[in-house]
């Protein structure tokens, strides 16, 4: 039998429906391959963007309602326009119209030679995509191309950067007669889905196909086999004979699956009927591993045993010991003896009888004896279902619908339907249908095409039927003919004709086919065909042919368009304008149209214009006319009139010609502002403009002195009003202006008058409240940000009381700004002052008033600067602090005759009472001068003494807040020199000295001693040690007969002891040798109690900052170092970490927040004793408060501040 067409390979090409919830199960029933069935549901089910395309392939609609309500002869209601879709040409044009979701390119179908090369191509637009589309290649409905890739397939993909467009290439070399066939191409891409299927036509393909049987079709080639890389689908391509089924004799499906290769497993499972391909492919696997040697069994049970249902297996193994027990298993269940299950003994065999065995009994079986097992599979094979009522040969006319029934021995048993040898796949979008009814099957096509004709077979497990069908057209009347017609251009042109049968058919236009477009519209609806053109053309005349499809009849019809005269001014103004400058040629063409080609006539003022050589002139073309003037002149500006007349109709027109020129020089410009370092100019335009519009000015300058201009604008300026910028501030300019139009530039105009940029300064900054008290308000501000050439000459403070203002709007600064008139502001200065900083007097207690300042200077008055707020005229108790820097809060020490100089910092109002004592008596002011000012006090002393050592204690006192601290201060001199210096012990040429401290240590710690000896002959000193801490040393490498002296001198932070003390007898270092004696020495105890040599201070910290505490502490042994928040220790906190440095203990706070502030104590422990010492940390507000500092307010405004906001917002 000859293979089968293309045509009739893409018309069993529908998909098949969504198998319902329940039917894995009667699939596993019905013993169909599982491994199969999940690609036969993705084709049928999981391809949302073929569906639409099968649909309109098929003609049918999804839902029985719009199966319904197609129209006579089973068409869809959605063809109402074009064509109807009879052949594949027509299902491919449906098809390609759908709106393509990714696909801007579809792969189309082709034809090539047998040994040639072809290459189909699909392109992706990735502008909406992040990242590269999935993209596949099929053959026919579920090949995957992509393991076929080798040397006769290759895919390939490119992306273009510039496109943003993705390339897919799938190339077929040295193709062959089998490769003929229906392919599809698929694209995904998150949700998104997209396919198109497209045809390849192998040409020189002769010779019939042989007969195969349709489960070769499975075949795959694949690694390690010899078609590796071939396209073998070959079989599931060509058309087979149905034979009679013949009887085979009983195989052993375990041993085929066994010696069967992978690719041969699911003709296996459909031939012989296997219910569990994948579980019996899992249980083969199990069943190839080595079994062991058992000391239990002398025979085990066979790998696996394979029955029909209904009939009886006999399971035998035989024992080494008969004492044994033996227990069997189902599935890990023990199996106890019943009718179905049967246990006989026979010496050492034991032996399982199963009897009527149905599909459930299909599993995996078990004996054990001891503690050994042994086990094996059953498979239950179903009998073989036969065609018991053969398909009937049928004959139908198109549209149709076709049913083909046959019964087999089984009710709902599997069949699978095919058309020409390939497997029809039905669903809800195609017109193939499959009814069940029992044992009956029925193959229903709606809507019968020609396409259709073809052999239709039906195959079970057990047999197989075919039948031939046969569909023809019928016969066709002509109800309407066309009819020849006559159309003005632009009008429509509608032909139209009505046949007998609703089919579809071509138009021709002078014998070439008509192509849809937004111009022509073809419409077919039921019987009626039409071809509408909506707007008529000229090259719309012609001949007109419809030829209904299948059918030799024509209907032909004349279509001849009228075209009257008509001139396109479109390339001109909307006014008609053209404009020239004036010397230069003018060539003005005008496209004109009409049929037949009409006759142009220029004229002007009723006077015409002739063709020929003079300066005006006219040219006339058939699709043009011209106007030529040589060297325009201003008189040539006017109205130009074109008449145009044919056999059609006439034409007129008017067009205006303008000749233009450069305009007139500007008058000199006027400055009527000036700034410190811009102006501002403006100017009337020129007298004449040129005949154009004025498009803009430029604008230039220089300096008086210079005769370089300078263009200050290089985008011309619209308006007559500029603001040169960037001058020298004191130095005279002149300015002048170009007037522009679109011709050129004008001359220059004359210079304006020389003026000097001069400006005021810019506000003062910072103007913040100093001090209040119940009749005065003291304010401060700092300079302003510019100046300018014209300096500063001082402030002006002014003043309003609240209730004569309100408020403007805020300022880009968030204060509020205020429009006052003049006489609501009061001067707080008469006379200019150049300090920051002044006092507004004679207030009344408790009123409001609004402050602000300006800076005046040789321009004037700069902008005011505004105070944020109303500020209450009423002196605030605020409680004393004290601010102790931070180097006076450890021991101060200096020298004996420095200077001492302590500046402490306080905050209180009113002003504070302050009280010196030194050791808690008050301090002599004829030796100390203190002196106060309302922020500090000050402790001067010009030559520092011992006697001005001690403790200094500072009272602030405002009402009843009283606010302490103390001041240590240590005056430190040079020590004295040591008391006894002797020597201890004489030997070779060692001395062993020792001496007692000095008296007088300077009233410091005495870090060191230095050790001089002399020769008694020269009594010259040279420095033996220097820097020596203990009280007793050993001077050696003395000179042997030499007498020597020694003396010590003391050492602390000031230097050298004045004196020395020295031996008062001497060494003599002996020729003769001597005995030496070790000296005795008492081991020194290091051991030491732990102390703090540094002391936590009180610490500030901002809020978000990181804060760290410090101190040093020794001991030995190394106490330990425990560090507490208010008496609660600090242990596995992630806000804290600790660190201890050779002695030095530091404690760091991540980002404190207000809740951070307390006291802190640092805890050190060891076997001789505990120590401890404290110090407060306070957390400031956070941002504001460091922007305030850093903006340089006082720490006592900051803190009034933010006690105020707390006050005001004390949920926060």
């Amino acid at each position: 039998m000859p293979e089968p067409t293309k045509k009739e390979e893409n018309e069993v090409l529908a998909p098949a429906p969504a198998p319902p919830p329940e039917e894995p199960n009667k699939e596993k029933e019905a013993g169909t391959a599982p491994v199969k069935e999940p690609n036969k549901e993705k084709e049928a089910g999981t391809a949302p963007a073929k569906e639409p395309n099968k649909e309109k392939e098929a003609g049918t609609s999804p839902g029985k309602d719009e199966e319904d309500a197609s129209p006579p002869g089973g068409l869809p209601p959605e063809w109402s326009i074009g064509e109807s879709p009879v052949g594949e040409e027509q299902d491919k044009q449906n098809a390609n119209s759908q709106l393509s979701i990714l696909f801007v390119e579809k792969p189309q179908g082709g034809t090539v030679k047998v040994g040639e090369n072809i290459t189909f191509i699909a392109k992706v637009k990735a502008e909406d995509l992040l990242r590269k589309p999935t993209v596949k290649w099929f053959k026919g409905k579920w090949m995957d191309l992509a393991s076929k890739a080798g040397k006769h397939l290759q895919l390939k993909e490119t992306f273009e950067r510039h496109s943003r467009v993705y390339t897919f290439e799938m190339q077929i070399i040295k193709a062959k007669e089998n490769y003929a066939g229906n392919y599809r191409c698929e694209v995904t891409y998150k949700d998104k889905f997209d396919s198109c299927s497209f045809d390849l036509e192998v040409l020189e393909s002769t010779g019939t196909t042989p007969n195969i049987d349709i489960r070769s079709a499975f075949k795959r080639s694949g690694e390690g086999q010899d078609d590796a890389g071939e396209l073998d689908f070959s079989g599931l391509l060509k058309r087979r004979e149905v034979k009679p089924q013949e009887e085979q004799p009983e195989v052993d499906v375990w041993e085929l699956l066994k010696n069967a290769k992978p690719s041969e497993y699911e003709k296996i499972a459909f031939q012989y009927g296997i219910t569990d391909l994948r579980g019996m492919l899992r249980r083969l696997k199990r069943m190839r591993r080595v079994e062991k040697k058992s000391a239990a069994f002398a025979r085990i049970l066979d790998p696996a045993y394979q029955v029909d249902k209904g009939g009886r297996v006999r399971f035998v193994v035989e024992l080494a010991d008969p004492k044994l027990e033996v227990k069997w298993y189902k599935n890990g269940q023990e199996i106890r003896p019943s009718t179905k299950y049967i246990f006989e003994h026979k010496g050492c065999e034991r032996i399982m009888f199963i009897n009527n065995c149905v599909l459930t009994d299909d599993s995996e079986y078990y004996v054990t004896a001891g503690d050994e097992k042994c086990s094996t599979e059953l498979f239950v094979r179903e009998p073989p279902v036969m065609v018991t009522k053969q398909l009937e040969d049928t004959k139908a006319y198109c549209g149709e619908r076709v049913e083909l029934e046959c019964e087999v021995s089984e009710d709902d048993a599997n069949v699978k339907w095919f058309k020409n040898g390939e497997e029809i796949i039905p669903g809800p979008k195609s017109r193939y249908h499959i009814r069940v009814e029992g044992k009956k099957h029925i193959l229903i096509i709606d809507g019968a095409t020609k396409a259709d004709s073809a052999e239709y077979s039906v195959m079970t497990t057990g047999g197989q039927s075919s039948a031939k069908l046969s569909v023809d057209l019928k016969p066709l009347k002509i109800l309407t003919p066309l009819t020849d017609q006559t159309v003005n251009l632009g009008k429509e042109i509608c032909l139209k004709c009505e046949v007998s049968e609703n089919i579809t058919g071509k138009w021709t236009k002078n014998g070439l086919p008509v192509q849809e477009t937004d111009h022509v519209k073809i419409v077919h609806k039921g019987r009626i065909h039409k071809l509408v053109i909506a707007n008529a053309l000229v090259e719309d005349e012609g001949d007109y042919v419809f030829t209904p499809d299948d059918y030799s009849v024509t209907l032909p019809a004349k279509v001849h368009v009228v075209d009257p005269p008509k001139i396109n001014l479109d390339g001109l103004d909307a006014d008609n304008t053209v404009t020239v400058i004036a010397g230069n040629k003018l060539r003005l063409e005008i496209p004109i149209s009409g049929e037949p080609p009409p006759k142009a006539l220029w004229s002007r003022a009723d006077k015409a214009i002739m063709e020929g050589s003079g300066r005006i002139r006219s040219e006339n073309y058939p699709d043009s006319t011209t106007l030529v003037i040589d060297i325009a002149e201003k008189d040539d500006s006017g109205v130009y009139h074109i008449n145009l007349k044919n056999e059609a109709g006439e034409a007129h027109a008017s067009i205006k010609i303008k000749v233009v020129d450069i305009p007139d020089p500007p008058v000199a410009p006027n400055v009527t502002d000036v700034g410190d370092d811009w102006c501002i100019m403006t100017w009337d335009p020129p007298l004449y403009d040129g005949g154009s519009p004025i498009l803009g000015y430029f604008i230039e300058r220089k300096k008086k002195q210079s005769s370089r201009w300078m263009r200050l604008n290089f985008d011309l300026c619209k308006e007559t009003i500029f603001e040169p910028k960037k001058m020298i501030e004191g130095v005279a300019y002149e300015v002048r202006i170009f007037a522009v139009n679109a011709v050129g530039i004008s001359k220059p105009s004359m210079p304006s008058k020389p003026f000097v940029p001069l400006a005021v300064t810019s506000p003062p900054t910072l103007l913040t409240v100093d001090s209040v008290t119940d009749t005065t308000v003291t304010m401060k501000w700092r300079p302003p940000d510019q100046i300018g050439a014209a300096g500063l000459d001082g402030y002006v403070l002014e003043y309003c009381f609240e209730g004569s203002t309100s408020a403007k709007q805020s300022d880009e600064n968030g204060e509020a700004a205020y429009d006052l008139p003049a006489d609501d502001w009061i001067p707080a200065n008469t006379e200019l002052i150049e300090k920051t900083k002044f006092t507004i007097t004679g207030l009344p207690t408790d009123s409001r008033i609004y402050v602000r300042v300006k800076a005046v200077n040789a321009a004037g008055a700069s902008e005011p600067k505004y105070y944020s707020q109303p500020i209450l005229v009423k002196e605030i108790i605020e409680a004393p602090k004290i601010r102790i820097p931070r180097h006076l809060k450890q021991t101060y020490i200096r020298r004996v005759g420095e200077a001492i100089n302590l500046v402490i910092p306080f905050q209180g109002k009113p002003r504070p009472e302050l009280i010196w004592t030194k050791d808690g008596a008050p301090i002599d002011k004829n030796q100390i001068n203190i002196r106060n000012s309302e922020t500090d006090t000050i402790v001067f002393i010009r030559k520092a003494e011992r006697s001005h050592s001690g403790k200094y204690d500072l009272q602030v006192k405002v009402e009843k807040f009283v606010e302490t601290a103390s001041i240590d201060i240590r005056v430190i001199d040079r020590p004295g020199p040591p008391q006894l210096v002797k020597i201890e012990d004489v030997w070779g040429e060692n001395v062993a000295l020792s001496w007692t401290p000095p008296r007088d240590d300077g009233n410091t710690a005495i870090t060191g001693y230095t050790i001089q000896k002399a020769d008694k002959k020269s009594m010259e000193w040279f420095t033996v040690i220097e820097h020596y801490h203990r009280t007793s040393a050993t001077i050696t490498e003395l000179v042997i007969g030499n007498e020597y002296y020694f003396r010590v001198f003391a050492e602390n932070m000031c230097g050298l002891s004045e004196d020395a003390t020295m031996t008062k007898e001497s060494a003599v270092i002996a020729k003769d040798g001597k005995i030496y004696k070790n000296p005795v020495y008492e081991d020194f105890d290091f051991t030491e109690a732990p102390m703090f040599t540094q002391p936590l201070v009180n610490t500030y910290a901002v809020a978000g900052y990181n804060a760290t505490l410090n101190c040093s502490v020794r001991g030995n042994p190394k106490p330990k170092i425990t560090w507490m928040k208010n008496k609660v220790v600090i242990k596995d906190d992630p806000r804290y970490r600790m660190f201890s440095n050779q002695g030095v203990c530091t404690l760091e706070i991540r980002k404190p927040s207000p809740y951070d502030g307390g006291t802190y104590c640092c805890k050190a422990v060891n076997d001789l004793g505990t120590v401890e010492i404290e110090c407060k940390l306070e957390v400031k507000g956070g941002l504001s408060f460091c922007r305030l500092l850093l903006q340089g307010v006082p720490p006592n405004i900051i803190d009034s501040y933010l006690r105020d906001l707390h006050s005001s917002n004390p949920e926060e």
